[in-house]
């Protein structure tokens, strides 16, 4: 017998199909959206500006280096190694963070050793499709045995230069001036890298603990640079001291912020940066290992990008930070909800803000709007 309370049922049931198939198909593109986003940045060229040397060596091989050079190491096993030169989780602090370098220095003391490791660097990249990487490093490091600053710049240029014409990936290099050393060290870095420049070295970097060494310290150096033609980027904003982010681009002329992770706290901080187009040099999962934010989710790279700041993406140190690249990008879709217009929007940043070549930047461009053709022909959802 049909009945009223049948209809009811059949009208409730025809609206739960519906919905589930609605639920599911949404599902679907989603899973589907994902999946495409993914191949799509396994197809599209990218850079790196923000890339440490000595934060970037294969596990692997900084064990067989410290083998051979009897390194004293308390792990020979490479399974538990790892942790020896790898954040696992978080550190209290970005000294704690740095403390994990202290083994990769060590074993770049050699000419030999410094050309493996950058071109081992250099391959890792292409692995990402990374057509274009700024690798930095702070020379008087790796001095403690016999080498002089020119042999130590000139091995790492070797290196890059035969990626450039072996590997097909273009690079340069960024000479970091750390915040402890004596200022009369970084002006040396800056009257030897004025040899280097268009032979490889493109810039001048500050970097360490921001927290007890501001920015002025190293003016001078920064100041002579700039009458050198070298580009000037400096690590700032990366621990809360978001003044260090003004203090940076009107003391020592900063082009680009290394992090600026704590721009966020001060408006006037982002107005200024949007106002003077000035580019951060992102890197998310070192932020977290160092207890500048306290997850993906809470990173504020979305909020800046939304508000038309210069946003690059970069991986800091592949290995102390244990992420590449495209981990990089993987995250920002699972936990800044980025979509394809925003990954190509700071991939475009990245070629833009480089201190490549105009060459080098006009090819990069020429790669960059050719992968899009493919990927849009391919990839509709997107």
């Amino acid at each position: 017998m049909y009945t009223n309370n049948d209809t009811i049922l059949s009208d409730n049931s025809e609206i739960y199909v519906k919905f589930s198939i609605e639920k599911y198909l949404k599902i679907f593109i989603w899973e589907d959206s994902i999946m495409n986003l993914n191949k799509a940045l396994k197809l599209i060229p990218k850079t790196d500006l923000h890339c440490h040397l000595d934060g970037s060596l294969r596990p692997e091989t900084i064990l067989d280096i410290a083998c051979k050079e009897n390194i004293p190491i308390s792990k020979k096993e490479l399974a538990n190694f790892q942790e020896e030169i790898k954040v696992i989780g978080k550190c209290t602090s970005l000294k704690e963070y740095l403390d994990k370098f202290n083994l990769p220095i060590q074993i770049m003391q050699k000419e030999e050793h410094i050309y493996r490791v950058t071109l081992e660097l250099l391959e890792d990249a292409l692995k990402q499709n990374i057509k274009y990487i700024e690798i930095r490093f702070a020379p008087f490091n790796h001095l403690k045995n016999t080498l002089t600053l020119d042999q130590v710049i000139n091995t790492v240029i070797t290196a890059m230069n035969y990626g450039r014409t072996h590997l097909d990936i273009m690079s340069n290099l960024i000479l970091c001036i750390l915040r402890q050393e004596p200022v009369e060290k970084g002006i040396e870095l800056v009257n030897t890298a004025k040899k280097y420049v268009g032979k490889g070295v493109v810039a001048i970097d500050l970097a360490g603990n921001e927290s007890d060494f501001p920015p002025e310290i190293h003016k001078e150096a920064f100041k002579l640079a700039r009458e050198y033609g070298l580009h000037r980027t400096v690590h700032a904003g990366e621990t809360g001291l978001s003044q260090n982010i003004i203090k940076s681009i009107n003391i020592l002329g900063a082009e680009r912020i290394g992090h600026g992770t704590y721009a966020y706290k001060d408006r006037e901080i982002v107005k200024y940066l949007k106002e003077n187009k000035i580019p951060l040099e992102v890197c998310i999962t070192s932020n977290i290992n160092t207890s500048a934010v306290t997850s993906y989710q809470e990173h504020p790279i979305k909020k800046y990008l939304d508000e038309d700041l210069i946003i690059t993406v970069n991986t800091d140190n592949t290995t102390v930070s244990n992420t590449t690249l495209t981990e990089e990008f993987n995250y920002l879709i699972k936990y800044q909800n980025f979509n394809f217009d925003n990954i190509k929007k700071v991939i475009k940043n990245g070629i833009e803000s480089s201190f490549a070549s105009k060459e080098d930047i006009n090819k990069l461009r020429g790669q960059y709007l050719s992968a899009l053709n493919v990927i849009e022909l391919t990839n509709p959802i997107l």
